[in-house]
């Protein structure tokens, strides 16, 4: 069979058709047109026939890829975290400007495969950057990402900023687990397949966020950042949560689809975070 048939006949999109397919031969898209009335051995017709039924059954086409695209990174996932998302480069955006602005120590809490981290890495070099996760398997994908981008980021294991006892920052990141337990949008898309504690954080979704916020200031040297990914429907929530903290020039950020995506503030109290 040919490529042509084969992605006119599977059952799921044909840009995703196109994806596994060359991934399979180890080839670009670009081949694939080029060739695409060449016969196929079996063997691999096979292969790609039981990755597209299983795609087609909802099972993620990143985690069938091995691998996601965020920022300018090819970075590997794995079922163990949570699959990087065009949302989350803009608090990247957001980062690297709290970076050209003089932050010089970085904090991502809840790195999942390292995303965030190391895209910023990638971008200001010398940034000091540390990622955490209490998971031990997303950070073993976290260092093989690292590893293999040749990025230096500081993993450690650990629940939020316990991971970091007795260390300030100047910039705190995170896109933390922030959809409620009840939400019918674990149910849809990719949510299923993808682990539920990088997702679920409780009966209102503002666990995690409560949490990150309530210990920063703790941790934070004098007019550093903190910027926290949410839900659509949570800005105003965290807006009031950093506010009553103490944190100011409080803002909101939208994502491209014109939804409230990031929130961040600024600690300005005073030197020692009290």
């Amino acid at each position: 069979m040919t490529p042509r048939k084969l992605i006119q006949q599977v059952g799921i999109e044909r840009s995703e058709a196109e994806l596994l397919l060359a991934h399979l031969l180890e080839v670009d898209r670009g081949w694939l047109i080029a060739h695409a009335d060449e016969p196929l051995d079996d063997h691999r017709v096979g292969m790609f026939l039981t990755q597209a039924e299983v795609r087609a059954k909802g099972e993620p086409l990143a985690y069938l890829l091995g691998y996601r695209d965020f920022w300018t990174l090819r970075l590997a996932v794995s079922r163990d975290v949570l699959i990087p998302r065009r949302e989350t480069e803009h608090l990247v955006e957001w980062a690297l400007e709290c970076i050209d602005a003089g932050a010089q120590t970085a904090l991502d809490l809840g790195t999942g495969s390292g995303a965030v981290a190391l895209a910023c890495k990638a971008e200001r070099p010398a940034i000091r950057m540390t990622g955490v996760d209490l998971s031990q398997q997303a950070l073993l994908c976290a260092k093989e990402n690292s590893r293999s981008l040749a990025l230096e980021v500081d993993w450690r294991h650990g629940n939020w900023f316990q991971a970091v006892p007795e260390t300030r920052w100047d910039l705190v990141v995170s896109n933390p687990p922030y959809i409620a337990a009840n939400d019918v949008h674990l149910t849809q898309g990719d949510l299923p397949a993808e682990p539920d504690t990088a997702l679920v954080a409780g009966n209102t979704g503002l666990e995690a966020i409560e949490q990150i916020i309530e210990q920063a200031p703790q941790a934070l040297n004098a007019a550093a950042w903190l910027l926290i990914e949410h839900g659509y429907d949570q800005a105003e929530a965290v807006t009031e949560l950093l506010r009553s903290t103490g944190f100011q020039h409080v803002h909101t950020r939208q994502d491209l689809s014109h939804q409230a995506r990031i929130t961040g503030g600024q600690w300005l109290n005073s030197l020692t975070g009290n």
